[in-house]
């Protein structure tokens, strides 16, 4: 008999923890024969068969344990790959070698299948790993070269389905673009697919795919050249192909690939919203979870000033944010006399930047600094000191991968350049106690050239990589590692990996989330109510896929007319604010200050800042339309945080549904400043709500959710 003890402490900060969560099954989620596979932990089973008399290795069943399953045939192939230009996939000749128990950090627990192709080339271990509570199969390839000269590898697919005929391929959405964008037929995916969801609406059932390779070398397809769903790395005839070397006796381990298998769900958002942020948040192993305080409202320099800032300016806004209530304040682009050797800019700075970090500190701040990763301008000492750290075209002349200006080399990190970034940044980090580092520029292909020629690194002697399709999937690699070095140094630091870093517009992944915890996303310019519904609508876009506060959506300015509804709409993601906080009245930074304090309140109560969810009833943010979100603690129940907004709506009012409460406890929901317009139960709020009323055409409120009981302890 299995105990269900779900025990909840109230904390001196007034949070609710969750000291005990029953689980389905308890590890070992594998057990295996010498025919036979099984993994299981009480919600999803999948069945693999072994290599014994004709040699493969087979997917025979893989399902929700509960009721009916209809996508998958029970022959899968399971994977297939490329070594030298020959394909093998589980439909071959293996030999099986071993079965060994695997776990991991995150209390993943599965089995590894070590497995030798027939003709004596390669080693295969194919490692799963399960969950606890969570119907998520997470599984990668680790291809040993068993042959006596380098081997290529391409054209990895880490999962291969294929799935029964007719209804499965004529029925199914394919919900690509982070799970929010749906069609029919075949689709070829791209750098966007972190993470898609095949859907039969007919049958209820699904499969969630979530892709953890890196920016352009993602790849997943749904009966694109068969009726089959592939995962993994990008085929040698993409545009951005990936390709690996891997040498005598060496071995190398595919990205992770995760999937779910569902039944009687009549929308794929329903797995979006639960078991997918669940997996994420607690397994995954993203550096936003490993964060002890997660920023509530940042402060960048970066508009309207650019790179015009010097020490009395940056001094003069640090004060007016502080007074506004930030808590981090990130120094942009501007403070260096050059791209590359990192000095500062004495004619803007003459005492240097120590004094104005303190400064920002004694404020009670955190401060943070952009930097380009990976740039160097052709007059600074390290390029003229080490042209051979840099990226070479196709004529092998240095580039600007970033932009057609020659005012900028890129760096290949297949070079030193990584250790000496590494250095430049260690050192700015640790000598001005930096909490907040911004990342930034093209590293691998840029967002703003088009084509696939100028990417990657073409250099024939740069020791990361040996040909250019190699060094896309490399120089990745590299900015990961250097991301963990950073944090072993500063296990705090919050990394904000741009957009322009992953090399695609808009593109945030699973691989930078593992490795940094935010994604400057946008440069959204302007100070009327097209901003604020731009800002709403790319955190939907990418949420509840990927972590509402990894998304760093610019750049709404802190003195625009209406500037309420910019924080209102930035509390669904980062709420992070630019402009000129100096334009400001006494009033203004008053009513500021109160928004800051109420977001960080709502962090300490309910931890909003590692939840999101859709709102119900409300789908995506557009012109004529109402639209919200909420950020429930959805491990504790203790409430949270609601978000509701009329954007040119006809409806002066609609009602407001919140799921994910426990329905028998009761709750309030207040203003923001503090009036209590509603009290209900949870099951209460799921099906009856309350009501809200926005009078104006285009405007928004925050509400706060919190258990009644939390209310009576911290009065």
């Amino acid at each position: 008999m299995r105990l269900l003890c779900t025990i909840l402490l109230l904390t001196a900060l007034g949070r609710y923890v969750v000291a005990a969560v029953p689980a389905p099954t308890s590890p070992p989620f594998a057990r295996w024969t010498t025919t036979e596979l099984v993994l299981s932990n009480g919600l999803v089973q999948r069945t693999i068969k072994l290599p014994a008399s004709d040699g493969r290795f087979l997917t025979t069943q893989y399902k929700p344990v509960d009721g009916e399953f209809n996508y998958f045939i029970k022959t899968n192939p399971d994977f297939q790959f490329e070594l030298n230009g020959k394909p093998y996939t589980g439909s071959g000749d293996w030999k099986l070698v071993a079965v060994q128990k695997i776990t991991d950090a995150k209390q993943g627990d599965g089995a590894a299948v070590t497995l030798q192709s027939k003709d004596g080339t390669v080693e295969l271990t194919v490692n799963f790993l399960l969950y606890p509570n969570l119907p998520v199969i997470r599984k990668s390839l680790t291809v040993k070269n068993l042959d006596n000269e380098p081997v290529r590898l391409e054209s990895v697919d880490v999962e291969k389905f294929i799935v029964t005929p007719y209804k499965a391929t004529t029925f199914s959405w394919i919900c690509h673009d982070y799970g929010r964008r749906r069609s029919i037929g075949p689709y070829d995916g791209n750098m966007q697919d972190a993470l898609l969801t095949v859907h039969n609406s007919d049958w209820q059932q699904g499969i969630v795919i979530g892709n953890e390779a890196a920016g352009v070398v993602k790849h997943t397809s749904v009966f694109w050249n068969e009726p089959a769903i592939l995962s993994g790395l990008t085929h040698k005839e993409a545009r951005f192909p990936f390709r690996k070397y891997i040498g005598k006796g060496e071995s190398f381990t595919t990205p992770q690939v995760f999937t779910i298998v569902y039944n009687n769900h009549k929308d794929p958002d329903e797995i979006l919203n639960t078991a997918v942020p669940d997996f994420v948040r607690k397994h995954l192993g993203t550096r936003l979870s490993e964060l002890d305080q997660k920023p509530t409202f940042v402060y960048n320099t970066w508009v309207p000033f650019r790179q015009n800032i010097d020490e009395k300016l940056v001094m003069e806004l640090a004060k007016a944010a502080a007074d506004a209530g930030m808590k981090e304040f990130v120094i942009d682009d501007g403070w260096a006399d050059n791209y590359g050797d990192w000095v500062i800019d004495r004619k803007k700075f003459p005492n240097g930047l120590k004094p104005v970090f303190d400064y920002i500190k004694s404020l009670g701040m955190k401060p943070g600094m952009w930097v380009s990763v990976g740039s160097a301008s052709p007059d600074s000492k390290v390029y003229k000191a080490h042209p051979e750290w840099f990226v070479l075209d196709e004529q092998q002349q240095p580039t600007n991968l970033h932009e057609d200006a020659a005012n900028m080399r890129t760096a290949c990190f297949g070079t030193g350049w990584r250790g000496y970034i590494k250095d430049v940044l260690l050192k700015l980090a640790l000598d001005y106690g930096l909490e907040y580092l911004k990342l930034d520029f093209t590293v691998v292909t840029s967002t703003y050239r088009f084509g696939n020629k100028v990417t990657g690194c073409y250099a024939t002697n740069h020791k990361g990589h040996n040909d250019h399709h190699e060094s896309l999937y490399t120089n990745y690699e590299e900015v990961w590692a250097l991301f963990d070095e950073l944090h072993a140094a500063k296990p705090n630091l919050f990394i904000d990996c741009t957009f322009e870093t992953m090399g695609g517009l808009q593109l945030i992944d699973y691989a930078m989330l593992k490795h940094a915890e935010g994604n400057w996303l946008s440069n959204f310019n302007g100070p009327d109510a097209k901003v604020d519904l731009r800002v709403r609508n790319m955190a939907w876009w990418r949420s509840p896929a990927i972590p509402a506060t990894a998304l760093v959506i610019g750049n709404p300015e802190m003195q625009d007319t209406g500037w309420d509804m910019h924080i209102k709409s930035l509390a669904g993601a980062l709420p992070i604010m630019l402009g000129d906080p100096r334009k400001l009245s006494a009033a203004d930074l008053k009513k500021y200050r109160a928004y800051a304090d109420w977001l960080q309140l709502m962090e300490n109560k309910h931890q909003i800042m590692s939840y999101r969810q859709d709102l119900a009833g409300f789908g995506e943010p557009m012109e004529g339309m109402w639209d919200g979100f909420q950020r429930i603690n959805t491990d504790a129940k203790s409430g949270g945080m609601v978000g509701v907004f009329r954007h040119g709506a006809v409806e002066k009012t609609r009602q407001v549904i919140i799921n994910y409460l426990e329905p028998k406890r009761t709750y309030q929901i207040k203003t923001t400043t503090g009036k209590v317009v509603a009290t209900l139960t949870g099951e209460a709020l799921q099906t009856t709500g309350f009501p809200v009323t926005l009078t104006a055409p285009y405007s928004g409120e925050l509400f706060e959710v919190t258990d009644t009981l939390l209310t009576t302890n911290t009065k």
